[in-house]
């Protein structure tokens, strides 16, 4: 498919790391977004872009770096001590390469339908906390918007500005694909946390083209 587009695509595996990707690293900007959670692997990785002509890393990383703080969330959060959390400081800290850390929300779009994130039997936990979910267009823009106005060494969430609970906005997504029965964990202690996205607003001068989840 990318050859179709006209891409030169690159297979890379980070899991092996005498593999040679020299030629893949000869880029001025470097897009990471994987789900390696691997903290030796992306060491070697960052090693090997040290040594490359990488000059900008927009590292994807996620929301999910927050603890439940039962508030709302902004950059300035502390985040919790996870691999990923530890991942992102790997390049926040190297002084070989500039870089930006864009927390998204939960993806969704197209084929990614919310009412499918239920399963048939399966209770929605925390039914009174709140969705921080974002739509792979907006997720896509922003990347674009990031690079074309340099915005380099930040850390930015991005999430859709509207955050229903997630009771009433789980009934309408699964009425929109079938309309199962759906079930909630009632007797759960309330969870949740709220993704403030204001600073990539305004960094960005950036307008969400899915900003009220419930009128989708």
């Amino acid at each position: 498919m990318l050859e179709e587009n006209g891409i030169h695509p690159f297979l890379i595996d980070i899991e092996k790391p005498g593999d040679d990707i020299d030629h893949f690293l000869n880029t001025e900007v470097l897009i990471i977004a994987i789900t390696s959670k691997s903290i030796p692997d992306i060491k070697n990785l960052v090693k090997k872009i040290e040594h490359s002509e990488v000059q900008k890393v927009l590292f994807i990383s996620s929301t999910s770096v927050y603890p439940f703080i039962n508030g709302i969330v902004t950059e300035a959060t502390k985040t919790a001590n996870t691999p990923l959390a530890e991942i992102e400081q790997l390049f926040i800290t190297n002084r070989s390469f500039q870089t930006t850390i864009l927390r998204f929300g939960g993806l969704f779009g197209y084929n990614r339908k919310p009412g499918n994130f239920i399963k048939p039997g399966k209770s929605v936990e925390h039914p009174n906390g709140y969705v921080n979910l974002i739509h792979r267009d907006d997720c896509i823009e922003i990347i674009k918007q990031i690079i074309l106005k340099n915005v380099w060494n930040e850390i930015l969430n991005a999430c859709a500005g509207s955050h229903p609970k997630r009771r009433d906005f789980y009934m309408r997504e699964v009425q929109k694909v079938g309309g199962h029965s759906i079930s909630f964990k009632e007797d759960e202690e309330l969870q949740y946390k709220i993704i403030d996205s204001q600073k990539l607003k305004n960094l960005l001068s950036y307008e969400f083209k899915y900003a009220d989840l419930m009128s989708i």
